[in-house]
């Protein structure tokens, strides 16, 4: 493990740390894309600092993970009111609502298919939403599971954390479900993300460890120096590292396909790291719920 100091990291505000940025991704028009999750917004901040804020909802939706999508807008949850929104790069708002209320949709991503995928905490399913606002469920075979984020992979699939279940679905375009078990008892895995090397990679956030789910199952666990880090949200960077957030430990880390993990300290303490993105200049970006957006150069 090596450890880095906080000399390339720099913060820039976007909100107070009552409307808590969350999630966090790159858009089509090069510019970032945040959830405000407490003030029920959406932010579009330029690498020149330019900042946009939209309604994504009431004021207490809760939008939370936020994906571009393969229609050039750009798709979010909203955890709180059960509804799917869809947000153009000028900021006109569209929102689908789910059939079931309660069903807590948390994260999305955009498929193999052209559609949009997401995950509901409260009902052991996979939805998808196709650009027009077509939605599909495809069941779990696991009760309380609380399927948490999900990513484009390998072999064409959606592949998702089960926080609660411990473990990691694959769900392939027809339907089929794989779970693969997590060696760690209690691990609750949050984040997930295609690596560069063909695997999935996740976090998890009880255990303080990142997980490679190999081509062949294979799982692989690499524990963090501090493991009560409580690592979050994972993306995968071009040259092929994986990058994520410790929001227990105020820290951005990375690892390498080979496991070797960088730890890279964030200058505001207890700043609360979350979402987290390769931005369109090249450099990792993370949400900070208390405000701001720190930019790690790469």
């Amino acid at each position: 493990m090596q450890h880095s100091d906080r000399s390339s990291v720099r913060e820039l505000p976007v909100a107070d740390a009552k409307a808590g940025p969350y999630g966090l991704t790159t858009g089509p028009d090069a510019a970032l894309w945040l959830t405000l999750v407490h003030s029920g917004e959406i932010a579009r901040l330029a690498v020149d600092g330019e900042l946009s804020r939209y309604p994504a909802g009431s004021a207490d939706c809760r939008p939370s993970i936020i994906t571009a999508g393969p229609d050039g807008a750009l798709w979010f949850t909203r955890s709180a009111d059960d509804h799917i929104g869809r947000v153009t790069v000028d900021g006109t708002l569209t929102a689908f609502a789910l059939p079931q209320p309660g069903a807590g949709p948390f994260g999305i991503c955009a498929g193999p298919d052209g559609a949009l995928w997401f995950t509901e905490m409260n009902t052991d399913r996979i939805g998808r939403i196709t650009t027009d606002g077509q939605i599909t469920h495809f069941p779990l075979p696991a009760q309380g599971a609380f399927p948490s984020m999900i990513t484009a992979g390998p072999g064409d699939a959606l592949w998702f954390t089960l926080n609660q279940a411990n473990a990691v679905g694959r769900l392939d375009l027809d339907g089929t479900v794989t779970l693969h078990r997590l060696p760690t008892d209690g691990a609750a895995p949050v984040g997930i993300t295609c690596g560069a090397d063909d695997a999935v990679w996740f976090v998890e956030i009880a255990a303080g460890q990142i997980g490679r789910l190999g081509a062949d199952g294979t799982i692989q666990e690499f524990p963090l120096p501090d493991r009560s880090a409580r690592p979050h949200a994972i993306t995968t960077a071009p040259s092929g590292e994986c990058w994520f957030t410790e929001w227990g430990a105020n820290r951005v880390g990375c690892v390498t396909p080979a496991g070797l993990i960088t730890e890279y300290d964030l200058p505001t303490p207890s700043s609360e790291p979350h979402g987290i993105a390769v931005g369109p200049d090249g450099a990792v970006w993370t949400a900070l719920e208390t405000g701001a957006v720190a930019r790690l150069a790469p």
